[in-house]
């Protein structure tokens, strides 16, 4: 060893099964981590899309699983109350049906047994109506609650205002709700009109919904979870400007201040960063390590040739080696985060 550095491996856990995907897990993240060593920016950027992509899935399978349930709660009373707004005729029909086709923002009529929209109350069955809507809105806001601070915290690892953010991820929320409700609200009525199958519909409406507005949160979340570092850059070519045109000394301070914050942030964020992958590639190479050490016990079990042996025992001296360096790198990635904390 060297000083106070210890090579330390994270114990497996007893149980088989879950050790099996953890030992996936140490492979995949020594080598990511690896990878995000030498390629930083395209590394920071396939990390960001997947986690992305991951959690917006997520919470889509959440909203599928409230659905499933929910309306039958609320029951038949508010499934035979349909809602409409603003109900703007568009002067075609459902072909199967013969009811008029309207556009609407929020668009929940009743539908009967096979699935059609129906006026008649007591043809009504649970899966339309008041009911539908109220465990719609239900089940996306519940899913916003899960999937902002997993945004926030794992695929941006944002340090900004939590409540700040939130307020605009709210008001972000509502405008593309809006936003996409009007737009299926009008492509779902003249799809019915032409008669596509309602699966097809279905299927168009989901891409609709799902994939443009996950497309329009991912350029939100870059917006509500900034880059600090990028933002710092930006900030002093504008104080550069500014003492350039020869601005006040007051308004400059403040520049410099909002700089200053944008440089902690940054650093922040970066020696977070720089830890977790300190402690995982140490963990990985630790890992090669111990691996290495086994290895070379067996082969002196099975009397190999003296040669074979000599070759092993370098492997396990090389390895130890890129160990203990790692080791030392994790630990004083851990001092310069503390540091900063």
């Amino acid at each position: 060893m060297n000083g106070k550095t210890e090579i330390t491996i994270k114990p497996l856990s007893d149980n088989k099964f879950a050790a099996f995907f953890q030992k996936i897990a140490r492979w995949w993240l020594g080598g990511w981590y690896g990878f995000s060593d030498k390629h930083p920016k395209l590394a920071s950027t396939l990390y960001k899309v997947f986690f992305f992509i991951v959690f917006s899935e997520g919470v889509t399978i959440w909203q599928y699983l409230v659905m499933l349930f929910l309306p039958h709660l609320f029951g038949l009373g508010l499934a035979r109350i349909e809602f409409i707004w603003p109900a703007i005729s568009l002067g075609i029909t459902d072909p199967e049906t013969g009811i008029g086709l309207v556009w609407a923002i929020f668009n929940e009529p009743m539908i009967d047994l096979l699935g059609h929209i129906t006026t008649t109350a007591s043809a009504a069955v649970i899966g339309g109506g008041l009911g539908n809507f109220i465990a719609f809105e239900i089940a996306v806001f519940t899913a916003q609650c899960i999937n902002f601070p997993l945004q926030r915290n794992i695929t941006f690892r944002s340090k900004g205002n939590p409540w700040y953010q939130a307020m605009w991820y709210f008001i972000g929320w509502v405008l593309i709700s809006l936003f996409v409700n009007a737009l299926v609200g009008i492509v779902t009525p003249f799809l019915t009109s032409w008669g596509i199958a309602k699966a097809l519909r279905d299927l168009i409406k989901t891409f609709i919904t799902g994939g443009i507005s996950m497309i329009i949160f991912f350029f939100i979340f870059m917006v509500i979870f900034p880059d600090y570092g990028k933002m710092a850059k930006t900030q002093k070519k504008k104080i550069e400007k500014l003492k350039a045109l020869g601005t006040d000394k007051d308004k400059l301070s403040s520049a410099q201040t909002l700089l200053c914050n944008y440089e902690k942030k940054a650093s922040l964020a970066e020696a977070e960063k720089l830890a977790v992958s300190a402690e995982n590639i140490a963990n990985a190479k630790a890992v090669a390590w111990e691996y290495a050490v086994k290895k070379y016990e067996k082969a002196k079990a099975k009397n190999v040739s003296h040669q074979e042996l000599i070759l092993e025992e370098q492997t396990v001296k090389d390895r130890y080696e890129r160990a203990l360096e790692a080791a030392q790198k994790r630990d004083k990635a851990k001092q310069d985060y503390e540091a900063l904390l």
